[in-house]
């Protein structure tokens, strides 16, 4: 027995060493066909860098939302990680059953930690696989997270870790027997049921079963390896190694997930210049190989868990994204074009083959044949990911805030849209008009400028105007960007008298641009016409530094006298010209209005006294919320308004659920499954609010829209109304004309709202 065993457990051994060592030359190379990222956007700040991967793995910061789910994986990992040495002693029992390791092998705390990371492991593993046979996709319709995952890969895994975690068990208890444990010891405090099970047994047979034990945890952890070093784009498997470097390469050194700005185009590594593009540039993705080597390496990390899938709205609505479906059709139209790659493969900008027949002549017939596939195309035409696909996506970022392995969809299906709109004009009709009205116009609505300022004249007071009324911004204390909607928007125009009213009250000194600013392109980037996003924001970059005076220096501190201090009533506004201006030269302190209006709140500078009676629901934009990372302050100031009970809806705040307009879906139209504001609505309905609230522009259309489709159908009360929050704290500041002023309270002085920076 002693010898079969390590005959067997040594061939195994060397077997899957040798293939492991292979398997990660080949990862690397594959990697590597990826293209450039621009220089240190990847590698700044080693340290924090480390700090963040040692963070995410001991903290399992994301896994950790799912609950139990998280508790049980953190153990799985820690253990397959920490209980390596329990390798190395099986192999050691092979040739001595009561071998054990040197210094460490009887010692109490290194006992102790084997019993409770052994038994947890086994423990969570089983948890695990309950989860996942619970959650099985047998009944109609999308809700588990798990549809499309490879089933027969997860239960080889879950398997191996299985055997591998009660291997570890029975060992215990043996070596327990073996060394005439009798009675219970801390050292033996999980596995001494086991020991007691194997007691009274002769010591030959004792030995025996270690040899086989033993033999069967090294053969199951080899065949493992073998395994996967066999199958490089297996991913439930992989993610253990490859999650590691995926999150110390991800985009935010910090930890921060890839969401906010959107990346600037790049071709072989190197940003494109718009004014004067080289040559040889490379807009968009139209290969795989066309993404970064970060794509490529996403990909192979995917493990399929699906959290991603779970809340994205497209999926959840019956679009054919899902975003874990997206990235695995990416890997593995990736892994078997390799070879074809690797053999010097690919075309040229002229479309011609970078190879020759020679070169090409040992490339598996297989791989030729993935190379020929379109990146994006329908089914007939064989393509990788059908447009429906690339179009279905609203940028909300619930797939990027969930996975636990910071893979960065929104920014591969940007690149792919990018090359469908600036090389193939390939894109909903729709959005064309958009676009056109966004050149020429300046806004998407295609209306005149002077309509700008058009709501001034719908309120009571004297809304100081840039470059008319004041020459710059050294007189006020806060630009107030209105945006398009804000401006142009009926509903949203609700918003921009409301919070301008708000600040009146509280003495707040603002002005706003005369008219001549334009979109801030939020929309168009996303689309994917990067040209046009640039054009459109350098002009804004350029006339809102001359509103700041950025020309006007101080003499004594020969910096710009006001302090380039911005506020927007919509999310998309704020997230352009705070997370993404920069990138063209353009640096603001840009605040929400919700964060003005909590600290003026707080200031007792608004003080909400009259009563709004009702149910109340908030619903979180994408791009205040996730991608901005402000949930508080508009629950802060519904919680001040007298009157008001909020009840949140099953989806909020990180796990919030997109309105549909995002990722410039506000101006296509939704043919395919259930509408996303219709979904969401739903959700709200449940809880028979009398007031649905939001802080954007976009979803206050969206679900607008929806609500009064529902009061036609009878499916919603009349009463029910949707609003901004400034809305409802301006319903309630207003007070009878025998009070003081709004304003005059005393009150502590609290701090500023922290800028988008």
């Amino acid at each position: 027995m002693q010898l079969a065993a390590i005959i067997v457990s040594l061939v195994l051994a060397v077997v899957g060493v040798a293939l492991f060592a292979r398997a990660i030359g080949q990862i690397y190379r594959f990697v590597r066909l990826g293209q450039d990222v621009p220089a240190g956007t990847r590698t700044n700040d080693p340290k924090q860098r480390t700090v963040t991967v040692v963070k995410e793995f001991l903290g399992h910061t994301r896994m950790n939302r799912w609950g139990i789910v998280g508790v049980a994986h953190w153990f799985v990992a820690v253990g397959f990680f920490t209980l390596v040495l329990t390798l190395v002693n099986a192999f050691g029992q092979l040739f001595q059953a009561d071998w054990a390791l040197p210094v460490i092998g009887h010692w109490l705390p290194y006992e102790l930690f084997v019993e409770v990371v052994g038994t947890m492991t086994a423990l969570g593993i089983l948890t695990l696989i309950v989860i996942r046979q619970l959650s099985l996709p047998t009944r109609p319709g999308r809700k588990s997270r798990f549809a499309g995952s490879n089933f027969g890969q997860a239960y080889f895994v879950e398997a191996v870790i299985l055997i591998i975690g009660l291997a570890i068990m029975t060992l215990r208890g043996l070596e327990g027997a073996l060394a005439g444990v009798d009675h219970y010891e801390a050292g033996y405090f999980a596995s001494y049921p086991l020991v007691a099970a194997f007691h009274g047994l002769s010591v030959g047979t004792l030995q025996n079963l270690v040899y086989l034990v033993a033999m069967i945890k090294i053969a199951t952890s080899f065949i493992w390896m073998i395994t996967v070093s066999l199958k490089t784009d297996m991913g439930v498997a992989w993610h253990r190694f490859l999650a590691f470097p995926n999150i110390w390469f991800k985009r935010e050194s910090d930890g921060g997930t890839a969401l906010g700005a959107l990346q600037p185009m790049t071709s072989g590594g190197k940003p494109i210049d718009f004014t004067d593009p080289g040559d040889d540039d490379v807009f968009g993705v139209s290969q795989v190989e066309q993404f970064s080597w970060k794509g490529l390496l996403d990909f192979s990390t995917c493990t399929e868990c699906g959290r991603c899938q779970s809340q994205c709205p497209a999926w959840n609505t019956g679009k054919p994204l899902s975003p874990k479906l997206l990235i695995m059709s990416l890997r593995d139209h990736a892994h078997a074009k390799a070879p074809y790659l690797l053999a010097g493969g690919g075309k040229t900008m002229e479309g011609e083959e970078k190879a020759s027949e020679e070169q090409l002549a040992s490339v598996p017939a297989a791989a030729l044949a993935e190379a020929e596939r379109p990146l994006i195309g329908t089914a007939e035409e064989n393509g990788v990911i059908d447009p429906d696909v690339l179009w279905s996506c609203t940028t909300c970022g619930a797939c990027v805030e969930q996975c636990p392995v910071d893979i960065e969809h929104v920014d591969h299906i940007v690149d792919m849209r990018r090359y469908q709109v600036m090389i193939e004009s390939a894109f909903p009709s729709e959005a064309g008009t958009m676009l056109k009205n966004l050149e020429k116009k300046g806004n998407p609505w295609g209306l005149a400028k002077k309509q700008r300022l058009e709501w001034t004249k719908e309120v009571d007071f004297e809304v100081p105007v840039v470059g008319r009324d004041i020459e710059d911004l050294t007189e006020v204390e806060y630009l107030y960007w209105v945006g398009c909607a804000g401006a142009l928007e009926d509903r949203a125009k609700k918003t921009t008298k409301a919070f301008a009213e708000l600040l009146h009250i509280a003495g707040v000194k603002f002005a706003i641009m005369g008219g001549d600013e334009k979109c801030t392109g939020d929309s168009a980037r996303r689309l994917g016409n990067e040209p046009l996003f640039q054009e459109l924001g350098m002009e804004n970059v350029a006339a809102l530094n001359m509103a700041f005076g950025e020309d006007d220096e101080d003499e004594s501190t020969k910096k710009p006298k006001s302090a380039k201090k911005i506020v927007a009533t919509c999310p998309h506004c704020l997230n352009t010209i705070g997370n993404e201006y920069p990138q063209l030269g353009g640096d603001y302190e840009v605040i929400h209005h919700t964060q003005l209006l909590q600290h003026l709140v707080d200031e007792g500078k608004l003080v909400p006294v009259t009563p709004v009676e009702g149910i109340i629901t908030y619903h979180d934009p994408c791009y205040l919320g996730r991608h901005n990372k402000i949930y508080t302050p508009p629950r802060e100031i519904i919680g001040k308004v007298p009157g008001l009970r909020n009840e949140e809806m099953h989806r909020h705040k990180e796990r919030g659920f997109c309105c549909g307009a995002g990722g410039a879906r506000m101006w296509m139209e939704e043919r395919i499954g259930k509408r996303i504001n219709n979904e969401r609505v739903d959700e709200a309905l449940s809880l028979n609010p009398d007031i649905v609230s939001t802080a954007c522009p976009f979803c206050l259309v969206m679900l607008t829209d929806s609500v009064n489709g529902k009061k036609n159908d009878g499916k919603a009360k009349e009463s029910i109304q949707v609003v901004d929050v400034a809305q409802l704290l301006l319903d309630s500041v207003r007070t009878p004309v025998d009070e003081p002023p709004a304003g005059q309270a005393d009150a502590e002085s609290t701090p500023e709202p922290e800028p988008v920076k």
